[in-house]
């Protein structure tokens, strides 16, 4: 059994997700004015929505939760504040998962307060039901056995994240080959990147520092700035 559950989610599968969402929205009868999409997991849903409801305002703000793939590091909070008048807009504010939540309660909490719009609804493709502090006024999926969804748009993060535990969880062990590795990442975690994500996160880690590259060996150097 891996050590974390995670599904590795394909590109089709996040637009068949959006299209879903978007006819979920539509059918309640609300139209939003405006997208804001919660950065940086909100931006691909967010734009996907844009183009299946025909709405041309799409705004970001940017709530900092996440540190090392599936865990939290921080508080979430607004990571660059600024102000705008949305008075008397319908917003959406869009993310991709709602997992724990507290991305989506600071957003909706800052824009209420700062933008003063009209109407506040959330949305997100999946919604994490036992462990969120809250449920969004839209979603695709009741997730009711905690999963990390691998999305394209963090599978080199992720991949290399989870390599770094991997590593940090092994301390005694100083050397590997990448095949070593890479079957450990596929035991741990319980999906298969495939190699071109395998290999840049090798390098990326080598660029922080954590490891040297020597042919098919890597090397154990240190610990990420």
């Amino acid at each position: 059994m891996p050590k974390v559950k995670c599904k590795l989610v394909a590109w089709e599968e996040v637009v068949n997700w959006a299209y879903q969402l978007s006819q979920k929205i539509l059918e309640s009868g609300w139209h939003p004015d405006i997208i804001v999409a919660i950065a940086r997991g909100g931006f691909v849903p967010a734009r996907l929505l844009c183009d299946f409801m025909d709405i041309h305002e799409l705004l970001s703000i940017q709530i900092v939760h996440w540190g090392r793939a599936a865990e939290i590091t921080t508080e979430a909070h607004v990571k660059y504040p600024y102000q705008l008048d949305l008075s008397g807009k319908k917003v959406l504010i869009v993310d991709d998962i709602c997992d724990t939540g507290d991305s989506l309660i600071v957003a909706k909490k800052y824009v209420e307060e700062n933008w003063k719009p009209g109407e506040v609804k959330l949305a997100t493709l999946q919604w994490i039901s036992p462990v969120a502090k809250i449920t969004p006024d839209y979603y695709v999926d009741e997730v009711k056995d905690w999963t990390w969804y691998q999305y394209p748009w963090t599978r080199l993060e992720d991949t290399a994240n989870f390599i770094e535990k991997i590593v940090d969880e092994n301390k005694d062990k100083k050397e590997w080959t990448k095949s070593e590795l890479v079957e450990k990442f596929k035991e741990d975690y319980g999906i298969d990147v495939g190699e071109p994500y395998y290999t840049l996160a090798f390098r990326l880690l080598e660029a922080y520092g954590r490891i040297k590259l020597q042919g098919d060996k890597i090397v154990v150097t240190g610990r990420k700035g």
